[in-house]
């Protein structure tokens, strides 16, 4: 065997080789494992709660109406849409579509009495199936209708997201130096800078009357960053190319719930009769109202393990952070 046959021979067995390595790999990806899954996605970050500025204000007024024996009136909260047109390139849009939910949430953090309207599907089928005498409520017999047994709203909500301006401002550097000689060190920094906003505005409405008592217009700059370095050298008859750098941007949607969290706030103390944040001296360590938001007893022997504190929690029910699931999980599985 000649010399360049052997050599023709063993570059032939090396990519047969990698040939099977590869096929090896990839049938391996496509196996599932004992837990039913190719692979288990990266991450396990509690669930926590999702504050703005504004979310500790709304929680201190609804426990100073509380404390104080002050009733809220009913609010509903209709829809508040994205006005602006702005969209992805992928055809999503830009602004979150879930304003109105942001608003539910707002209003529950400030101890209000919220009656559904934004989503009454299912209420009406069920009133649809009950006047037909199609639902049971177990030893009563089938649902009665009575009148009056929904609660009327007093106020409600609606408005829109109506401005996302993009780069408002912006400034930035580029920096390069280095000696002239080409084999000596170089160095790059940049550094950039922009600002975008987003506003609405939102209206508060008698539901008797349809007279608009109350109007707010906020708006809220986002900023964004971006930082990079860079070093070229050689060294010892080697290149070295080493960069790093981040950029950030503000979270659009964070900005949106914080304006909506500050025109719910202003509305709630009109409201509730509020003069100022001055009320938020008052601290009732028995609330449950909390930044997670408000919620109605089911029994009342969970008033105090479930109220609205402890769900800020960010440890609690996460299996390999809460005590008494592990010790569940322990003994399920042994």
């Amino acid at each position: 065997m000649t010399k360049s046959l052997k050599s023709s021979l063993v570059r032939r067995a090396k990519r047969v080789g990698a040939l099977a390595a590869s096929a090896a790999l990839a049938a391996c990806a496509q196996t599932a494992g004992p837990n039913g899954l190719y692979k288990t996605p990266i991450g396990n970050a509690p669930v926590t709660t999702n504050p703005t500025p504004y979310t500790a204000g709304l929680v201190c007024l609804g426990q100073y109406a509380r404390s104080s024996g002050i009733a809220s009136p009913r609010v509903a909260v209709g829809r508040i849409v994205d006005y602006t047109g702005k969209v992805e390139l992928e055809g999503g849009a830009k602004v979150t579509q879930g304003a109105s939910l942001m608003a539910i949430s707002a209003f529950a953090k400030s101890g209000a009495r919220l009656v559904e309207r934004y989503d009454t599907s299912v209420s009406e089928l069920e009133l649809k199936y009950a006047n037909n005498k199609l639902i049971s409520d177990g030893a009563e017999g089938f649902r009665k209708i009575h009148a009056g047994q929904v609660p009327g709203s007093d106020f409600y909500l609606v408005g829109g997201i109506t401005e996302l301006n993009y780069n408002i401002h912006s400034s930035g550097i580029d920096a390069f130096g280095g000696d002239v000689d080409a084999t000596d060190p170089k160095g790059s920094f940049t550094r950039r800078v922009f600002v975008m906003n987003v506003g609405l505005d939102l209206r508060l409405v008698d539901t008797q009357s349809l007279e608009v008592v109350d109007v707010i217009s906020y708006q809220k700059q986002i900023i964004g960053r971006e930082i990079s370095a860079g070093v070229f050298a050689f060294f010892n008859n080697n290149v070295f190319d080493i960069g790093a750098g981040g950029k950030a941007l503000e979270p659009i949607q964070l900005a949106v719930r914080s304006v909506i969290e500050r025109a719910v706030l202003e509305m709630s103390a009109n409201l509730y009769g509020v003069a100022g944040p001055q009320v938020c001296s008052y601290d009732d360590p028995l609330s449950t109202y909390g930044a997670s938001g408000n919620y109605t007893v089911a029994y009342t022997d969970t008033l105090e393990s479930n109220n609205a504190y402890t769900r800020e929690d960010p440890s609690r029910w996460h299996d390999s952070r809460d005590a008494g699931v592990r010790t569940y999980l322990r003994g399920r599985y042994e």
